[in-house]
């Protein structure tokens, strides 16, 4: 039961997921400006928390945020298919990011972490499904 109570960010993750992506794609363009838009929280977060006061963690932040947007410029910048796997890229690649931050366990709350990074996972799986549809 201990363990249980520990994943309650995953069952967030998935309901939110199923609900976001199980009627159907929502629009690209909301989806790369998602994307970009992740990064921000863990700004907010570590900002809250005092973590982006250590030696090198803004200009970390502060890349990936430029990583992740650029993503998102690339997604627009092409179109059909590959917008689509562009995307399913950028999904994937901010779900590694919230996995080193669940476990190093800075910045953002293990529980933003976690129920991010599976939601995140959720939505790449569902861009490559649609990219192989299309």
């Amino acid at each position: 039961m201990h363990t249980l109570a520990h994943r309650w960010p995953v069952l967030i993750a998935l309901v939110l997921a199923g609900l976001t992506f199980a009627d159907g794609q929502p629009a690209p363009e909301f989806l790369a400006a998602v994307l970009a838009a992740m990064p921000l929280f863990y700004l907010f977060f570590g900002t809250l928390r005092g973590e982006l006061r250590r030696p090198g963690a803004l200009g970390i932040q502060l890349a990936a945020l430029a990583g992740f947007a650029g993503i998102a410029l690339a997604a627009e910048l092409v179109s059909g298919r590959f917008t689509l796997l562009v995307l399913a890229a950028g999904w994937l690649g901010h779900a590694l990011w919230d996995a080193v931050h669940y476990h190093k366990a800075e910045v953002v709350p293990r529980a933003w972490s976690q129920w991010c990074g599976v939601f995140d996972a959720c939505g790449a799986l569902a861009l490559l499904l649609a990219a192989s549809t299309s």
